[in-house]
């Protein structure tokens, strides 16, 4: 009998990359997803997409303006819901990213559908990313709107029968009531696609072939912003390239703004902090935004990755740096840190910087030079945990969705355990 699992999630496939592919390469599962009108999808999965009908009125208070947007999401998910079970559709599992308000009524039309949200992040008023930075203090405006997104994550966390947590930092920030049914499973890296490759090479904007080997360090921020500090890499970055001159620095991220807002005095963070701390752009190269390959290939020829954040989700970067065999300087965060659960292993091999200083003079990030002790037995640990990270959490997700469905929906075999 075929399990019937749709996903929910308006840039589709998201976090559900991996498990969304394996399913749907099973013979006893039927795969459906929902994504909004620029989802990207996936090859070999049914997608359909949706437009809210209009945006939140310019005349809703602005504490609860987050929340009338995902209720519109929700409106337009349901319209689809209802035609799907019109035409005699009956999922058994919802996977849900729930952050958008998509699956707000998912249990109206189905509701004997298990329904797994995946719990991304419950937002704290003080002490993680809204007053991280005292170089960006939270107005009592913005501690006030985010208590108030927090209502549709109270609903979210009601509402769905399993929620699903990358880390034991994010579960930990969830309220204690709903602590109990959520599980700690990251998502995963396709390590089966990453690791060393000592013939890598990678072309710079100005011409320059940079090869695998070589001294180079590397940032990645989906758009460079401070909720990834690239203010501080910044400022470290001047010193870092007069105390190592032969090194050369590959960034990789957009400009545009993911988390927090625009600086008010230049069109993007790049060229504010480019303004503040000029570098020689013969050996800082600025990519921008690229496509997987060309960044695999940046993490490839890469020497030490710096992986620098507030507290707030853990990247992919991160753990994708790390399954390449960099050496990884991270932010003494507690997320990146062996509480977290998820990158203890990583920090065999990494050293730490401080999470922020008034003055901005920060120390020089560690290198392999200075640092000697990170670099030893790097090669055997990075083996040791791409063997971990592709053989234990490549799909978690399926054993959450196996322990939902109903007994006779169990795929076949034991593709549904850890390996």
């Amino acid at each position: 009998m075929h399990m019937k699992v749709l996903f929910l999630h308006q840039n589709f496939p998201g976090q559900f990359r991996h498990i969304a592919v394996y399913l749907a390469r099973q013979a006893d599962a039927d795969v459906l997803a929902i994504g909004r009108e620029q989802a990207p999808g996936l090859p070999g999965v049914q997608s359909l997409r949706y437009k809210p009908h209009r945006t939140a009125s310019p005349h809703t208070d602005p504490y609860a303006c987050t929340l009338e947007e995902r209720v519109l999401h929700g409106q337009q998910v349901l319209r689809l819901l209802l035609d799907l079970k019109g035409r005699g559709y009956r999922p058994d599992v919802v996977v849900a990213h729930p952050g958008w308000g998509e699956s707000l009524y998912v249990k109206e039309p189905f509701p004997t559908a298990k329904l797994i949200h995946f719990c991304e992040y419950y937002y704290q008023v003080e002490g993680d990313d809204l007053d991280f930075d005292p170089e960006f203090p939270a107005s009592i405006d913005d501690k006030v709107r985010v208590r108030s997104r927090n209502a549709l994550h109270l609903l979210n966390l009601e509402s769905c029968d399993l929620g699903i947590t990358p880390t034991h930092w994010q579960h930990s920030l969830h309220p204690a009531a709903y602590r109990d049914k959520i599980k700690v499973i990251h998502e995963g890296i396709d390590t089966a696609k990453l690791g060393p490759d000592p013939m890598a090479t990678l072309s710079s904007p100005n011409g320059r072939v940079l090869r695998a080997g070589e001294p180079i360090a590397t940032y990645v921020a989906r758009n460079l912003e401070p909720y990834r500090s690239f203010h501080i890499f910044m400022c470290a970055l001047p010193r870092i390239l007069r105390e190592h001159p032969t090194c050369q620095v590959v960034v990789v991220g957009g400009d545009d703004v993911s988390y927090g807002s625009r600086p008010k005095d230049a069109p993007n963070w790049r060229g504010r902090m480019l303004r503040e701390n000029p570098v020689d752009p013969e050996r800082v190269h600025f990519l921008g935004k690229v496509p997987y390959e060309i960044y695999k290939r940046a993490l490839q020829v890469s020497a030490v990755h710096v992986y620098l954040t507030c507290s707030f989700v853990l990247s992919w970067s991160l753990l994708e740096a790390m399954a390449c065999g960099c050496l990884i300087v991270g932010s003494d965060t507690v997320q990146c840190g062996r509480s977290s659960g998820i990158v203890k292993m990583a920090y065999w091999w990494t050293a730490s910087i401080p999470r922020h200083s008034p003055s901005r003079q920060r120390r020089p990030l560690p290198t392999p030079q200075n640092t000697p002790n990170c670099t030893k037995q790097h090669g055997a640990r990075h083996r040791r945990i791409r063997v971990r990270w592709g053989r234990e959490i490549k799909f978690p997700m399926k054993n959450q969705a196996s322990t939902l469905a109903e007994p006779g929906h169990r795929l076949s075999g034991d593709t549904w355990v850890y390996r």
